[in-house]
């Protein structure tokens, strides 16, 4: 069953107040939580898993933010059906976080790295689904070789 998406101003302004939300708190979460409270051999390896994840989950979330603006900016006017096409598309999601990574990490902090990746998925699921829409129309160029080859 295809997927129907009806995205409208509502729904794009409620999502970009959800990741606002999420986003400042990843940074704080993130912030406060630079300091490992555990002393064990396994320090130094909480610390980069911190890291990268704080580093994964804060890209997920601009990359997120990103995309919600350019369907604000879309529905303000001030981009094109065919510029949001062409330039507002969402970045692949990305791999998997080591399970060995995240068990260093605080509750609290897996916690957050879900939300946002649930959060993402959300998006990424809206953005599929608004491509698909475009699937099987042809673009404008396509449109004009088309009757040039009519009329040749």
């Amino acid at each position: 069953m295809a997927e129907t998406v009806d995205l409208n101003p509502a729904i794009v302004e409620a999502l970009y107040g959800e990741a606002l939300t999420l986003a400042d708190r990843a940074r704080d979460t993130f912030d406060l939580s630079g300091r490992i409270t555990t002393v064990s051999e396994n320090e130094d390896l909480a610390r980069v898993a911190l890291s990268c994840e704080a580093l994964r989950t804060t890209t997920r979330m601009m990359h997120a933010i990103a995309w919600l603006l350019n369907q604000r900016a879309h529905f303000a006017g001030e981009l094109s059906a065919a510029q949001l096409r062409r330039h507002g598309h969402l970045p692949p999601s990305q791999a998997e976080p080591d399970a060995d990574q995240l068990a260093l990490l605080s509750p609290e902090v897996n916690e957050l790295i879900e939300r946002s990746r649930r959060f993402y998925a959300r998006i990424q699921r809206l953005d599929d689904a608004s491509r698909s829409q475009f699937e099987g129309h042809p673009t404008t160029v396509h449109d004009l070789r088309n009757r040039l080859d009519k009329a040749v």
